[in-house]
C-alpha cells in the first residue's frame, strides 16, 4: 500500500472537486454479452458466480484506480483488492464472504469454493476492522435488471468499489 502524492498526482484537481459532495459516487449500468463466457467456464466446471469474482477482480487489480481508496482525507493505493461477495444461504438469508484474490484462475475457483464452504455453515456480516482492500460483489441471478445500488456509509466516505450483476437471456440457468 503506498499513499499517493498530491503533488504529482494527476486527479488531485478532481479529488479536490468531489471530495465536496455528500455523495461522490458514480455508478454505471451495463448490459455485457456473456454468450462465449458462459460455456467457456462451465466447460472447466467453474461456478459462473465465481468465475464472474474473479473476471471482476482481476480487471480491477488491473487498473489502479480500482485499488485506490479514501483515507481520512487522504489516497491511498493498494497493491492488491481483493472481492467480497454475498452467498446466498438457507432460508433467503445470505452471509458477506471474502475471497483472497489468486491470478490464476483454477487456483481461485479451488480457494472460492472452500471459502464459499465455510462461510454456508459460519455466517458472518462483517469484514476486518477496517479493511478496505476490498471489491464489494454482489449476484442476483433471479433477476435482470438495469440498476443496482449497495448500501454505503457516507459518513466516512466510503470509497470501496462495488460490482453486482443478475441473470442474462444470454445464458442458461446459473
Amino acid at each position: 500500500m503506498r499513499q499517493i502524492d498530491f503533488q504529482t498526482w494527476p486527479r488531485r484537481e478532481h479529488f479536490k472537486v468531489f471530495i465536496t459532495f455528500d455523495y461522490p459516487h458514480f455508478s454505471l449500468c451495463a448490459n455485457v454479452d456473456l454468450t462465449a463466457f458462459y460455456p467457456y467456464v462451465k466447460q472447466r466446471g467453474i461456478s459462473y458466480t465465481v468465475a464472474t469474482v474473479y473476471v471482476l477482480a482481476r480487471a480491477a487489480n488491473a487498473i489502479p484506480e480500482f485499488r485506490c481508496r479514501i483515507r481520512s482525507g487522504k489516497v491511498i493505493e493498494h497493491e492488491i483488492v481483493h472481492p467480497s461477495g454475498t452467498i446466498l444461504l438457507d432460508d433467503d438469508l445470505f452471509s458477506f464472504c471474502t475471497f483472497d484474490y489468486i491470478e490464476n484462475l483454477s487456483e481461485f475457483a479451488v480457494k472460492a469454493a472452500e471459502r464459499i464452504a465455510h462461510v454456508k455453515e459460519n455466517l458472518t456480516l462483517e469484514d476486518g476492522p477496517e479493511q478496505d482492500d476490498l471489491l464489494n460483489m454482489t449476484a442476483i441471478l433471479w433477476a435482470s435488471f438495469t440498476n443496482f445500488m449497495h448500501p454505503l456509509r457516507v459518513h466516512p466516505a466510503d470509497s470501496v468499489p462495488r460490482f453486482a450483476w443478475g441473470n442474462s437471456s444470454r445464458r442458461a440457468n446459473p
